[in-house]
């Protein structure tokens, strides 16, 4: 029987106890220990493991205050490699005091609220060592102990509770000797959500102190992790941390730790028996690259696993998708001016952007340029490097989108955000003009409507010259599925008119239908076709009008007993088109 997958379990000691599939990322705590940094923040994509690794960090290096459960701890990691790294590294287990926060829940919708649930966070921390500072007691003096209980039992004032990683670190060192580890993961929650929440300033201020406090000269830290999608270091965040170190997906060290490697990938594959599906895993979940490492979308990668476990005839799915609102390509694409709807075409086209690279940004600087908003997108694994470049003492990148997965968030929502504005625009021009067979006022209103809207265009180029796509081609071909939808979005407008698309008739499939509900009123059948060339545009639409006839599409509404069909066919060109016009 095949280990379970461990989807969503971001718990170390759940997942090793309870037999899951682990991906050993061990080797990230020699690197820690070999490195030797007081202060790090790890900036990652969502959902590249940064939760995982913190806990699995905590059940290497904390001293329970129990022997025996040291001991379990410690049984965790048999056979891991960290293991097997060396004596130095194992007799680092169980050794120092931990604090673990999570500021993942600081996301609602006034400061109250969040710094509440920040607060609550930070008491369930101290209050788990309490028993370590029950036996302690005679260590500390009467005031570290009563301010100790009052974070502890969630009655401090906000003050101490700025103060409250520094009190937890000096209070374990008064009672073990010992520096304390302090791991915060997903730091810039609360900052993002304040941002736009409208309560920016007073977060960055309580998140700023609670910082300073723990990790500015703080004698009794050991060191310190911290994790985040975003560097953010303009608000003062980390003022005065001149011993802080960033490793985000632009450095090489621990660039394989987060996420997985293509080895790592293989492996998993082989385990389970499904090595077949490899070259669909690359394509849809591949892509990034950390340093100069390959990395692979790890919990889409897990999903996709876990489907194909239990179906090994399962389809790839956008499984990212579904972890975050993606508000940030809404709002993309809903503020984009000519030039940025020209940069969103071209990476939709699978070609690359040059970005100079700006590491510490703003929640409000990222609309102020191109280039903010561009590098926003690269660091929270929207986009990815191919190359990079030195030029006028500046890194520059060539980025593009990372794999199928993340396109297809573009693309779901660039429909989404068109058929929003189709709705708010008037088109009963376009159907007078279909009902007066009228093919160049039809073209018009379409060209005029592409030029407003940000198209997709892959596959086209690919077509051998002089060949449109084909219905073979259409299911592969994401430029088809624009302009279906962009017609579609236009002709489902009216309250006159029935519209269906793709259906069954004769000897294939109708692009769309359009119907009266009377059968003694109009119905219309259109064919669509991609061009290669804007040269081509009039022969396509030809063909496409000839198709409606050669296959035989009018024979459901003529079944139904319609007996007025217009016939259009029309072919797309980027933001060009071509209405071919006849009758049966």
């Amino acid at each position: 029987m095949k280990k379970p997958l461990p989807i969503g379990i971001d718990n170390f000691e759940k997942i090793i106890t309870e037999g899951y599939y682990y991906m050993d990322k061990t080797m990230l705590i020699k690197e820690l220990l070999d490195l030797k940094g007081e202060v790090n923040l790890f900036t990652r994509p969502r959902r590249f493991g940064k939760t995982l690794n913190l806990s699995m960090l905590r059940y290497f290096f904390e001293d329970t205050g129990n022997n025996e459960i040291n001991a379990q701890r410690r049984k965790l990691f048999a056979g891991l490699k960290i293991t097997k790294a060396g004596e130095f590294y194992t007799s680092q287990m169980t050794l120092y005091p931990v604090i673990n926060l999570t500021l993942k829940s600081a996301k609602q919708k006034d400061f109250e609220t969040a710094y509440y649930m920040i607060e609550s966070a930070i008491s369930g921390e101290f209050d788990r060592h309490r028993s370590i500072v029950e036996r302690g007691r005679a260590q500390l003096s009467s005031r570290e102990y009563e301010r100790y209980m009052e974070i502890a039992n969630g009655k401090a004032p906000e003050k101490a509770v700025r103060n409250s990683l520094r009190l937890f670190s000096q209070c374990m060192h008064q009672i073990t000797g010992k520096k304390t580890i302090i791991l915060i993961d997903e730091y810039d929650v609360p900052l993002e959500n304040s941002y736009f929440q409208g309560f920016y300033e007073k977060m960055v201020d309580f998140i700023r102190s609670l910082f300073e406090s723990a990790l500015k000269t703080n004698d009794y830290l050991q060191f310190s992790i911290i994790t985040g999608c975003l560097r953010i270091s303009k608000e003062s965040i980390f003022t005065g941390l001149n011993h802080l170190r960033i490793i985000s997906i632009l450095d090489e060290g621990y660039s394989e730790h987060f996420g997985f490697t293509e080895p790592e990938v293989l492996q998993m594959l082989g385990y389970y028996g499904v090595e077949n599906h490899f070259p669909t895993m690359k394509r849809w979940y591949d892509g990034y690259v950390f340093g100069n490492s390959s990395v692979y979308n790890p919990w889409s990668i897990v999903n996709f696993m876990y489907d194909l476990h239990t179906n090994t005839n399962a389809f790839p799915r956008p499984y990212w998708i579904n972890t975050s609102s993606n508000d940030i390509i809404k709002d993309l694409i809903a503020r984009a001016d000519r030039k940025t709807k020209g940069q969103i075409e071209t990476l939709l086209a699978g070609n690359t952007l040059d970005i100079r690279v700006h590491e510490e940004i703003t929640y409000e600087d990222i609309h102020s340029s191109g280039e903010c908003l561009w590098n926003f997108l690269y660091f929270t694994g929207y986009l990815t490097k191919e190359n990079q470049y030195f030029q006028e003492s500046s890194i520059f990148l060539q980025v593009r989108i990372p794999n199928t997965e993340v396109k297809t968030i573009y693309q779901t929502t660039l429909l989404n955000w068109m058929n929003d504005r189709i709705k708010k625009e008037d088109f009963r021009d376009f159907y007078r003009a279909m009902e007066a067979k009228d093919a160049v006022r039809m073209r018009d209103i379409l060209s005029g409507q592409l030029f407003q809207t940000i198209s997709f265009f892959d596959n086209v180029e690919t077509l051998p010259k002089g060949k449109a796509t084909t219905k073979s081609s259409k299911r592969q071909n994401s430029s088809v599925c624009f302009y279906h939808g962009f017609l579609t979005g236009i002709l489902s407008q009216s309250e006159n008119y029935l519209v269906k698309s793709n259906r069954e008739s004769g000897n294939g499939r109708s692009d769309i239908m359009v119907k009266s509900p009377s059968l003694r009123g109009r119905a219309f059948v259109l064919e669509l076709k991609v061009s290669n060339s804007i040269d081509n545009l009039e022969t396509d639409a030809k063909k496409a009008w000839l198709q409606i006839y050669d296959k035989r599409y009018t024979e459901e509404l003529q079944a139904e007993g319609y007996r007025t069909i217009d016939c259009y066919g029309i072919s797309f060109y980027r933001k060009d088109c071509e209405v071919w016009f006849g009758n049966e």
